[in-house]
């Protein structure tokens, strides 16, 4: 099923209900008309990091489903899989049998060995310094193999995630029949998991590495083609990588949004959110809340550092439930570079406030995204993330049937699967967007318009309300809530 323009939920394969199955009973029941498309975070076997370290891409986890699940959602809705371009799982099959034969493997070409990648076998400290890193340490880790030897091998993330070289061939073979696969199994865009680290090269950072990282894309869109799939490169970083991807014609994340959200919320100012929506991309999808945290590199140079500062403390005196210490290695989090909370408790669970940030999300340029406890508007998970000690984890809710089945009669959530369902049918998304000047920061104005069909968004930052008009055929009319 081809892309469409239409609002895409981000879940887990047991956030909603315990398993595919009954994630597919749940969106029947209550969510029709609200979303189309669906992000199935990793559903394969993994080792570590809740899916991220795959094991293999040929099957579904047993206890989410089979491909036949795969398969029931993908009659209904375009998907979203990942692939994690940029590792593979220290447990999987191909690390396996590398660590047992080391030379003798068919997979040794498939990781990338510090003695064969540095000029004298080892990096310098210069060379480590240069390597942009989000964790505390060189990206390397010592392996032990089976003939009682002990190598270093690039890994970015966690010890679980054993990064790929992506300049072999073994390792290009290996990319190019994982995405065909994705593709035969229904995926009509495949996230590319961390690309900008995937591409290493001596005398560099290592991080979204020019014109190397282009060529690595081209590739996998060319292996796609004819498969019905295009590619969704991931990364978190300085916007002008995601304007510099738009211009090659690639989609994009807008992951500025968030944090630009938040501060025209908590400032009453909407100047800094108006400039970005004018320049943003448009051939993007948009997010306010992801599986991970809310990012706070993305918006640099779109907000001032006095700004930034601003909204991460106001994240933290007016969000609910949420504090410095979960972001520290106290609760195993020392990414410095993103806020873990929910978006509704980032706004202190007020109801106005979140769904005047979803309606401006939804007439932002790009394809929405909503992440299923924002599709809930969660509250920060405070049991979990006790229980658990993992930051992450106060936004990783598992909801059941049951709980669902009483928490779609919150009115607040009422109200946002309307705004859902006339973002998904109103024919204006599909046309041309205006960001009007209104001469007063707190107040925004964005309209589409696609033929005669027209759609306008009028909100106050001071109040938290807002108003949506709508033509059809020449006749105007006021979007009301039930």
């Amino acid at each position: 099923m081809p892309v469409k323009n239409q609002i895409m939920l981000i879940t887990y394969a047991d956030s909603m209900g315990k398993n595919l199955k009954e994630l597919s009973e749940i969106l029947d029941t209550w969510f029709e008309g609200t979303i189309g498309g669906i992000h199935i975070l990793p559903f394969f076997p993994s080792s570590a990091d809740r899916g991220f370290a795959p094991m293999t891409y040929e099957s579904v986890d047993s206890q989410f489903g089979s491909w036949n699940d795969i398969k029931k959602l993908s009659d209904n809705y375009y998907l979203m899989f990942d692939f994690m371009i940029n590792h593979i799982s220290r447990h999987s099959e191909y690390f396996q049998d590398f660590a047992a034969k080391k030379e003798d493997s068919a997979y040794r070409d498939l990781f990338i060995r510090c003695k064969n990648f540095w000029h004298d076998g080892e990096p310098t400290r210069e060379d480590i310094d240069l390597i942009y890193k989000r964790k505390p340490r060189a990206p390397f880790v010592d392996i032990d193999f089976a003939d009682g030897t002990t190598e270093q091998v690039w890994c970015t993330f966690d010890e679980e995630q054993i990064d790929l070289d992506v300049r072999t061939k073994t390792t290009k073979d290996f990319i190019n029949r994982n995405l065909i696969n994705l593709a035969e199994h229904g995926a009509s865009i495949i996230r590319l998991d961390a690309f900008a680290y995937a591409v290493k090269k001596r005398g560099t950072n290592c991080f979204f590495v020019e014109p190397d990282i282009y060529t690595l894309m081209d590739s996998c869109k060319t292996v796609l083609q004819g498969h019905g799939a295009d590619i969704l490169p991931e990364i978190h970083e300085h916007y002008t990588m995601q304007l510099k991807l738009s211009e090659k014609g690639y989609w994009v994340y807008d992951f500025a949004l968030p944090m630009l959200l938040l501060n025209a919320v908590y400032s009453g100012s909407g100047k800094n959110l108006i400039n970005w929506l004018k320049i943003c991309p448009r051939k993007q999808f948009t997010t306010l809340d992801t599986h991970d945290g809310i990012g706070i590199v993305d918006v640099k140079d779109l907000m001032s550092q006095h700004d930034i500062d601003m909204t991460v403390d106001a994240m933290f005196t007016k969000g609910a439930n949420v504090k410095r210490i979960y972001n520290t290695a106290a609760y195993n989090n020392l990414d410095i570079y993103q806020i873990n909370c929910t978006y509704y408790s980032a706004l202190g669970n007020n109801d106005d406030a979140y769904l005047l940030s979803r309606a401006v999300q939804f007439f932002a340029p790009g394809i929405p995204q909503v992440y299923y406890v924002g599709l809930l508007a969660g509250k920060n998970d405070i049991e979990l993330l006790e229980k658990t000690k993992t930051g992450r984890n106060i936004n990783r809710h598992y909801y059941t049937k049951e709980e669902i089945t009483e928490e779609v009669k919150r009115p607040v959530l009422q109200k946002l699967y309307a705004l859902m369902k006339f973002r998904n049918a109103c024919p204006a998304f599909n046309g041309a967007v205006h960001i009007e000047d209104t001469g007063k920061d707190n107040l925004i104005c964005i309209t589409w318009e696609n033929g005669d069909t027209k759609a306008s968004l009028h909100a106050d930052l001071h109040t938290c309300l807002f108003d949506i008009f709508y033509a059809e055929n020449g006749i105007e009319k006021k979007l009301e809530f039930a």
